[in-house]
């Protein structure tokens, strides 16, 4: 009985709507850089192939190598197509579904979200979301793909196609070669890419420095192509070249390879070491801050090869974490060519890597903060929160790290951070060894928290902390340059020895307020809060408040302890003291006042100075009643 063999069936699909939107941006919007098509679709080749060396090295016997590993382009006027074609790892069915039909994972979303409407700054973020691909339809009515795993049988292809108009098919195909194969039908005003000079322009001015040779035919005495095929760049990997021979240029394309970025490097550092260990080392600082900053878990964006053989992307264990918008690539001489993630957990080799990338980061974000401060500030705004993470996990580098930091301070009239805490330093009042700052939920509460009168009165300047893990770098960062590091909302505050002891001006005394100007209020107060506060003691940090709370030393501030208690997470902390000014109003009233009206205007005045803090009240409804009644009592 024979078998009749039927064609595959095409499956049609339709894009997730974020890709749908994606698509018509694309085709309809993004017209300034047409040409970056051809630089995305070459690093996505450059990039399978670099896939497909690591893993024949991994899987010899499963998965063969080509004898050379490269890149074709290759332009039909008639049929008016171009079509890139490499011989890398290429895909599966599955991961043709799952990195093409689907890829509207954060990624997309975040591009789309970032759009501003200027078409040549909304070109320059394709590359850096990874929606690369994409870019084919802004020159391209339909783009078709054909793809093999290496490793795969002949009749395991997979062929997708698209118009761009929200869905798209995908069919089984044989393929005698593994690696992906990608045709564009190109639009009628696109006849600009059917001229192969000037494919060969744009491969020369992005892609140069890509490690593969990147082919096309030659052309013969009238121009018309031939059989032979011909490199058109450099295909040297970049870092293994003298700095002397590189150019600012071929360094800035390079980065834009390697990052998936469109706009060039704010800073970069190149270095090759010899000794007991080789390897050579290219970082570049972002521009701006990549969509995923802030995910702790998303890829960072170093590679790491082996002898020029790539090994793997996003190899966190050559950078800490507070480094993770840095960009680059390691090449090391001495590590075995099978490294594993496993292997790099625990290897001295990628420890001693680790240490010297980290000297060198450090080294040059420390000389453009001392030489380039406008392009410091640049890239403080950026990335000066991830910084600040950096003394609490990065102990061996804590204080060159310190160095590097800004704060916004109450020596400046705005909430720029740009104190350093040497800048501070020199500017320390006589007697002053403590350098004081103060925490808060933004910028505007940290400037007027109540803690800071005294400070103001006395011209004695308070840096102003108010991103989120600034709490976790105090609690790192103890000291700086052998000076302590002193919340003024903590703990006991002794400044005798920068203002000396100086007589309350409300008092009339010639001695400092002191609990002995309260008489028995202390006590009444603390009767009347019970189990809400800890103690309660006249205050040298207020001028013009009533009240404040202070939080033990070591203390979590309230307004941290309440992001945490809505996240689920429990905190434990003790109770606060409450400071109170003898000199006050308020104070003075409290002190003739009795029973209910004692007890109403005890309670507003812890409440207040709780809100002032960042705290929540435990019973808004008590507090709003009691403000009442006292209103009342005004108005009559």
């Amino acid at each position: 009985m024979s078998e009749t063999q039927t064609a595959p069936q095409p499956e049609t699909r339709r894009f997730e709507t974020e890709v749908s939107q994606l698509l018509q941006l694309m085709i309809h919007s993004l017209y300034s850089n047409r040409e970056i098509f051809l630089r995305e679709l070459i690093s996505n080749g450059a990039d399978a192939c670099d896939k497909l060396r690591f893993e024949a090295l991994a899987q010899p016997e499963a998965i063969p190598q080509p004898a050379e590993l490269a890149i074709d382009v290759e332009v039909d006027p008639e049929a008016r197509t171009v079509t890139v074609r490499d011989n890398g790892i290429g895909m599966s069915r599955d991961e043709v579904v799952e990195h093409i039909g689907t890829i509207a994972r954060s990624g997309t979303k975040a591009f789309l979200e970032k759009l501003t409407g200027d078409q040549k700054k909304d070109s320059q973020l394709i590359g850096q979301f990874g929606v690369g691909f994409y870019s084919s339809f802004i020159v391209a009515d339909e783009v078709r793909l054909e793809t093999r795993r290496a490793g795969s049988e002949p009749d395991a292809g997979t062929r997708w196609e698209s118009r761009g108009d929200g869905e798209y098919t995908i069919t089984a195909c044989e393929r005698t070669e593994a690696g992906t194969e990608i045709t564009l039908t190109l639009k009628e005003d696109a006849d600009e890419f059917l001229e192969p000079m000037r494919l060969r322009h744009i491969i020369g001015r992005y892609s140069d420095h890509v490690a593969f040779p990147i082919r096309m035919r030659k052309s013969d005495d009238e121009g018309n192509p031939t059989d032979e095929w011909e490199t058109v760049n450099r295909a040297s990997a970049l870092w293994t070249r003298s700095k002397s021979e590189i150019s600012d240029e071929e360094y800035q394309e390079f980065y834009k390879h390697v990052a998936h970025d469109f706009e060039d490097p704010i800073a970069w550092t190149h270095n090759h070491v010899e000794g007991r260990q080789e390897y050579t080392t290219l970082f570049y600082i972002p521009k701006r801050a990549p969509f995923d900053l802030w995910d702790r878990d998303a890829r960072h964006g170093v590679k790491l090869y082996v002898k020029r053989v790539f090994i793997m992307d996003d190899a966190e264990k050559l950078l800490p974490n507070y480094l993770r918008f840095v960009r680059g690539v390691v090449d090391s001489a001495d590590l075995p060519l099978n490294v594993s993630r496993e292997i790099l957990q625990d290897n001295r080799l990628v420890d001693s890597i680790r240490s010297g990338s980290v000297k060198k980061i450090l080294g040059l974000l420390q000389s453009i903060a001392d030489n380039e401060p406008e392009k410091y500030a640049e890239i403080w705004k950026n990335f000066g929160r991830v910084l600040k993470e950096g003394p609490g996990e990065d102990f061996a580098n804590q204080e060159t790290i310190a160095k590097l930091l800004r704060f916004a301070s109450t020596h400046n009239s705005d909430d720029t951070q740009n104190v350093a805490l040497a800048d501070y330093i020199e500017r320390m009042k006589d007697g002053q060894e403590a350098i004081y700052v103060i925490t808060a939920d933004n910028a505007s509460a940290a400037r007027n928290s109540p803690h800071l009168e005294v400070f103001r009165k006395h011209g004695i300047e308070v840096l102003l902390l108010s991103d989120r893990v600034d709490e976790w770098l105090l609690s790192h960062l103890r000291e700086f340059d052998g000076k302590a590091i002193k919340n003024v909302a903590k703990g006991d505050l002794d400044l005798d020895k920068i203002i000396g002891e100086e007589a309350d001006p409300k008092s009339g005394s010639d001695e400092p307020a002191g609990d002995d100007d309260l008489g028995d209020l202390p006590e009444r107060l603390q009767q009347a809060l019970g189990d809400r506060v800890d103690s309660v003691r006249a205050s040298r940090r207020l001028v013009e408040s009533p009240a404040c709370i202070v939080l033990g030393e070591h203390e979590m501030a309230l307004y941290l302890q309440e992001l945490l208690k809505q996240a689920g997470q429990e905190t434990f902390s003790g109770k606060p003291v409450l400071e109170v000014n003898p000199g006050h109003p308020l104070v003075e009233r409290l002190k003739a006042a009795e029973g209910e009206d004692f007890n109403d205007l005890a309670s507003l005045l812890f409440e207040q100075s709780l809100l002032a803090e960042g705290g929540q009240l435990e019973d808004p409804t008590g507090f709003v009643a009691r403000l009442n009644r006292l209103l009342l009592q005004k108005a009559a």
